[in-house]
């Protein structure tokens, strides 16, 4: 990265940490931190580099990818984190248009926070971050979570009662039973996940983290 990119990196960042200390935590969304609405990440970094005489591009700022979701007509959405130097991880969403700065955390272990994002997520279908989350089930899901007994979990309560539900049962045939078997057969062929994410044999399944609240 040569120096004047350094640079434009560095006041975007900047600026990432002055918004994200506005944030307001709320009644059940522990860790999290929220804005009063989704906040345009895309215009957030090009005011700060107003008269600077350069762009970021704001996938550079990324750290890693919570989860991403495809359909074969091409479009995507992705739920994605930016590391702070502060420690805050702001948690981002991006549909290939628009992307958006949902919330921030604060903790020392990365995975833990990504599976309560994932988990406040799916119950809320979006609510709890300000956006909502309907229509399809996906073709094809990625992840750096190879627990998959915890993305079905997230997948059920995501999909049930809604179209995505109705959809996955018209495709597997399967109207009448237990939705969950019906969510496990859809994600073994949605689910691509990299080498490094696989779940390794007998491991003990993490118990959901909303069960451990007081």
């Amino acid at each position: 990265m040569t120096l004047g990119r350094r640079h434009l990196r560095l006041l975007a960042i900047e600026a990432l940490e002055r918004w994200a200390k506005q944030f307001r935590s709320h009644e059940n969304l522990w860790p999290f931190r929220v804005p009063h609405e989704p906040l345009p990440l895309d215009e957030i970094v090009r005011d700060a580099l107003a008269g600077e005489g350069g762009t970021l591009d704001p996938g550079e700022l990324r750290s890693r990818t919570v989860l991403r979701m495809e359909w074969t007509d091409g479009t995507a959405w992705e739920a994605w984190v930016i590391a702070l130097p502060s420690g805050i991880m702001l948690y981002c969403d991006g549909d290939g248009e628009e992307t958006r700065i949902l919330a921030s955390a604060k903790r020392s272990n990365p995975i833990e926070a990504d599976r309560f994002f994932l988990e406040l997520l799916a119950e809320s279908r979006g609510e709890h971050f300000g956006i909502e989350m309907g229509g399809a089930p996906p073709d094809r899901v990625r992840t750096s979570i190879g627990d998959r007994e915890f993305l079905v979990d997230v997948f059920v309560e995501l999909f049930e009662g809604t179209e995505a539900e109705r959809s996955i049962r018209a495709r597997l045939g399967s109207e009448g039973n237990d939705f969950r078997e019906e969510v496990e057969r859809w994600l073994a062929h949605a689910l691509i996940l990299p080498p490094s994410a696989s779940a390794r044999p007998g491991r003990r399944r993490p118990r959901r983290l909303r069960d451990e609240l007081p």
